[in-house]
């Protein structure tokens, strides 16, 4: 099967086998061994012969959930009721493959809510399973709903009797904390005057929409209402904003071409959602004025009054919009946060950053550089060939015959002549180019994490100059051994034989050329890769690796082929002269004397190499690079990269279900399984208490209480 495709089901409640199919999606079903294998690791029950899983075996062991001594078991075991679609409080292997091909659903979210309130396994709900559930959440004990009244009778009938099928529960689960909210207002205005406190308005948010807020969003509650009462239609307008901010998204996307950060006023966000009946003049007002609270620190009467010229980005929309639970599918192998916030960044935590950042950029460069090392040195060797002088006919007619050449005569090793010196340096060169590039940037990039074009050239251009103080050196005696080879018969030559020739001074034999060169080259770069990678970014910003992949190389095309004339002077500079060829003094020189002797054509020797070697090379750096940065993340309180998922503010796990990181055995469908019961919680707000009435807890059964 394809790795872009996976197997999604046709799936029969009740019963305990899938029919698999073939669809794009994000994740491919494992094979029967490999899942039994793993069910077999936890399954701790054997009954006539076959081995079965408890809740606690799947819940706690398994998934890693609810991991506290004083765990709930009741939660638990409504957990574990999605995977026991028999319901007799046992999971068998059956089951357990049923649920990771279930996971691998398009609407697996939906289903997997759905299984939790068909306690009968019956393929319905009815209102007694419904109530049931309700009645156990976190919400329900906060702000009770009434279970008798008209909206639920419009669902299962005046004698509560109806049975909903899986189509219609999706609705009534949508409809459901609509009218939980319109509920929690009416019994905070029992005298029916339309308004209700600031203080009950950020009670009702808290408790009813707390799997809608991010932390800036419930900082700012009180903020957003400036003190007076709130109306019933600023209330509808406040939940309804907050269920459709990936919509206001679109809209801004639309609004600004696709740009994420380009600024927008009110008015012009207001035209572009005016085709939008969903979206209302009064909820981009409360838009503004949450981004202006949040990014207004203080008391509330002491900040400016928000402006229609006030200006919103995407960055105020993601740090508004909560993560969606798909983003915590990314996984890491490691993920360490170094501060609780920005403002704890000290001068040892920024340290910290650029020696992780160095680290990182070592290893990304040495990968690119082995990757296309023997595109380089075809590419020396044609700048190094020169029609002008005594020496005869020129070595080779074009780069592949160069190519064959190398390989007839000196073996697939003489691809690799000078790598070792080569990897020496390119490993700390990227790491000073990325990290210095990183740096600038994140000191010239606003609170926002945005920045200038110029700003971007600038933090470009000193990581190029950066660069060649430490990689001239091992520049040049690489450039010499790539070159040792074309002479017949001549003596061998090693690294240490040529830096005791050159001596000090010697190694920075053609800085001027490298920093000509170095300088423009990351100036034009650094700035492309960011935009194309913005372009090739998805709806939510996020970059895959090929997308990462594709814009490095991209990027690469211009930058390098735009700096061959430096490139060329720089390799004539560093190489040594043999008998008969025109020698260099300088930049300047060697330019004069180029032109003179070969015309301006060889200022351009070596381009098709120069670029094939360098775009694919940065290509690859790039992507490893960032993707190095996804599998070991530490959030030092900076900028992280673009596009990446660890970007996005959002809910996390442990804030929940009390998760621990993903296991090595969440394989398949079960790869996604934490992430969709976190999303049960953060999208349908059905938070199940994690403490009390737990097998190790202390307190009798009747005395627990929710967390």
């Amino acid at each position: 099967m394809p790795m872009n495709e996976l197997n999604t089901i046709n799936w029969i409640p009740g019963q305990d086998s899938v029919q698999c199919q073939e669809t794009p999606s994000l994740l491919k079903r494992v094979s029967t061994d490999k899942l039994r294998e793993v069910f077999l690791k936890y399954a701790s029950l054997q009954k006539d012969g076959e081995h079965y899983m408890t809740s606690e075996d799947f819940v706690r062991k398994f998934l890693g959930l609810f991991t506290d001594s004083a765990f709930n078991d009741e939660s638990v075991r409504l957990l574990a009721g999605i995977a026991d679609t028999s319901k007799d409080g046992l999971i068998s292997f059956p089951e357990f493959q049923a649920f990771e091909g279930l996971l691998c659903a398009p609407d697996a979210l939906y289903r997997t809510a759905f299984q939790l309130f068909d306690r009968q396994g019956n393929g319905t709900v009815s209102y007694a399973d419904f109530a049931d559930v309700v009645q156990k959440t976190e919400l329900h004990s906060k702000i009770p709903f009434s279970l008798d009244g008209t909206f639920i009778k419009r669902y299962f009938g005046d004698k509560k009797q109806r049975l909903i099928n899986y189509a219609e529960f999706t609705q009534l689960l949508h409809d459901f904390h609509e009218e939980h909210a319109m509920e929690a207002f009416r019994s905070k205005d029992p005298a029916g005057t339309g308004f209700i406190s600031p203080l009950d308005f950020q009670d009702i948010i808290v408790k009813v929409k707390r799997h809608l807020l991010t932390p800036d969003v419930k900082d700012n509650l009180l903020a957003v209402t400036e003190g007076h009462r709130v109306s019933f239609p600023y209330f509808m307008a406040f939940t309804s904003l907050l269920n459709n901010m990936e919509l206001i998204k679109q809209i801004y996307l639309h609004a600004t071409k696709g740009s994420r950060t380009e600024m927008v006023t009110k008015d012009e966000l207001l035209y572009a959602a005016q085709t939008m009946s969903q979206i209302t003049p009064l909820e981009i007002d409360i838009l503004f004025q949450i981004t202006g609270a949040v990014n207004q620190p203080g008391r509330w009467w002491k900040r400016k009054k928000i402006s229609p010229s006030s200006r919103i980005d995407y960055s105020d929309l993601s740090n508004i919009g909560p993560e969606h639970y798909t983003k915590h599918i990314t996984h890491r192998l490691a993920e360490i946060k170094a501060v609780d916030s920005p403002s704890d960044r000290s001068a040892l935590i920024q340290v910290l950053e650029a020696t992780y950042r160095f680290t990182l950029a070592s290893f990304a460069g040495a990968t690119g550089a082995t990757v296309v090392y023997p595109i380089d040195l075809v590419k020396t060797r044609m700048q190094n060939q020169r029609t002008g002088s005594m020496i005869g006919e020129v070595a080779y007619r074009n780069s592949w015959d160069c190519f064959k050449k190398v390989i007839r005569h000196e073996g697939i090793l003489g691809l690799y002549r000078g790598l070792l010196p080569q990897l020496m340096g390119v490993a700390p060169e990227k790491a000073i180019k990325l990290t210095v590039n990183d740096f600038v940037r994140d000191n010239l990039s606003d609170k926002r994490g945005n920045i200038p074009v110029w700003g971007e050239v600038v933090a470009g251009a000193c990581g190029g100059a950066a660069q060649v103080i430490f990689t001239n050196p091992l520049e040049i005696v690489k450039i010499r051994l790539q070159v040792a080879g074309e002479i017949a018969g001549g003596s061998k030559i090693s690294a240490l034989s040529v830096v005791r020739e050159l001596g000090f001074l010697g190694l920075y034999k053609g800085a001027k050329a490298c920093l000509l060169r170095d300088v423009n080259f990351s100036a034009i770069y650094f700035p492309t890769y960011a935009h194309v990678k913005a372009a090739l970014a998805d709806k939510d910003g996020y970059n895959n690796p090929v997308s990462l992949l594709a814009a490095g190389a991209i990027a690469g095309v211009p930058a390098a082929s735009l700096v061959t004339p430096a490139d060329v002077i720089k390799t004539r500079l560093q190489v040594a002269a043999r008998t008969g060829q025109t020698t260099y003094t300088g930049v300047w020189d060697a330019t004069k004397k180029i032109m003179a002797e070969e015309g301006p054509r060889a200022f351009w020797k070596g381009t098709a190499a120069r670029v094939f070697r360098s775009s694919p090379q940065f290509g690859v750096t790039l992507v490893t690079y960032e993707l190095l940065q996804r599998l070991f993340y530490v959030d030092f309180g900076g900028n992280q990269p673009k596009g990446s998922q660890g970007t996005k503010p959002g809910l996390p796990l442990d804030a929940t279900l009390g998760a621990e990181q993903p296991k090595p055995d969440h394989i398949g469908g079960y790869h996604a399984a934490v992430p969709l019961l976190t999303g049960i919680e953060s999208k349908f707000g059905l938070y199940l208490p994690r403490f009390g009435r737990g097998a190790a807890a202390a307190a009798p059964a009747g005395t627990a209480t929710g967390s």
